[in-house]
């Protein structure tokens, strides 16, 4: 069994960075088609909105969900 193919996409805006420390940044993921905006304050929050979102997509196409 083949994982089925799709794509996510996002607009992320960064605001704030530490150029000394880059993980250290401040703001905003939306993914298009997907109504609000999630806030992160450094890479590790970043990161988790990327692949948590991912993760439910693909439940939603699983289920098929729109």
């Amino acid at each position: 069994m083949s994982m089925p193919d799709f794509s996510v996409d996002y607009i992320v805006r960064i605001y704030r960075f530490d150029k000394k420390n880059p993980c250290h940044l401040v703001g905003v993921v939306e993914e298009i088609g997907i109504k609000g905006k999630k806030t992160f304050a450094n890479y590790d929050e970043l990161w988790g909105i990327l692949t948590s979102s991912k993760s439910i997509r693909q439940k939603q196409k699983k289920k098929g969900v729109k």
